[in-house]
């Protein structure tokens, strides 16, 4: 049990570190949040810290957040057409970074600028999650460099012809001149209120 107190409380330290400065601390740095006396002692708690999935190591040894957000409650469902009667039930409890992210090494956001995809429901100041593991196909939202330049469209292929549509009436899609070179898979919009 008290293992268990002491766990949580290093994940929330790493957490509240991680959240202020927006990056992994160091070992010496988690030597300090952490209190311990060796760099051998915090690698024993990293260890244990990716087993539970909080965090992973990049190939270069780097330590990236995996599943520091804490895991919010699922009290059910809610009916999006006629009202219904409501009721709340815990039925699980869902982090959202596992619930959004796939592939962690791979996975970057994206603040949006422009409205080119607004009837896709990607808003300007929306945050896209993108994916640069995954492979595009047609039909998928990409982030993608364009003669140069860098956009955010639906990517289309017609026979060995590849081209990039917006979600927006007001745009023409944009055919590569030169080069088309895609960075990313948009796997999820998260829109704050």
């Amino acid at each position: 049990m008290e293992k268990d107190k002491k766990t949580k409380a290093r994940i929330s330290a790493l957490a509240n570190f991680y959240y202020s400065k927006r990056r992994m601390p160091s070992f010496s740095e988690l030597n300090e949040i952490w209190k311990l006396k060796s760099k051998n002692a915090v690698s024993k708690v990293v260890d244990e810290l990716e087993k539970l999935k909080v965090l992973v190591k990049d190939k270069k040894g780097r330590l990236i957040p995996r599943s520091l957000i804490s895991p919010l409650r699922l009290l059910g469902f809610v009916e999006a057409g006629f009202p219904s009667p409501a009721e709340e039930e815990l039925a699980d409890t869902i982090s959202l970074d596992e619930l959004l992210v796939e592939n962690k090494e791979a996975t970057f956001l994206l603040k949006v600028s422009g409205d080119s995809m607004s009837e896709a429901g990607i808003l300007p100041g929306d945050m896209v999650i993108v994916d640069k593991g995954k492979s595009p196909k047609t039909g998928d939202i990409v982030i993608a460099e364009v003669d140069g330049e860098w956009t955010m469209k639906y990517l289309r292929k017609r026979g060995k012809k590849v081209f990039l549509v917006p979600a927006n009436q007001k745009y023409i899609p944009i055919t590569p001149k030169k080069s088309l070179r895609v960075a990313g898979v948009v796997t999820a919009v998260v829109r704050k209120y």
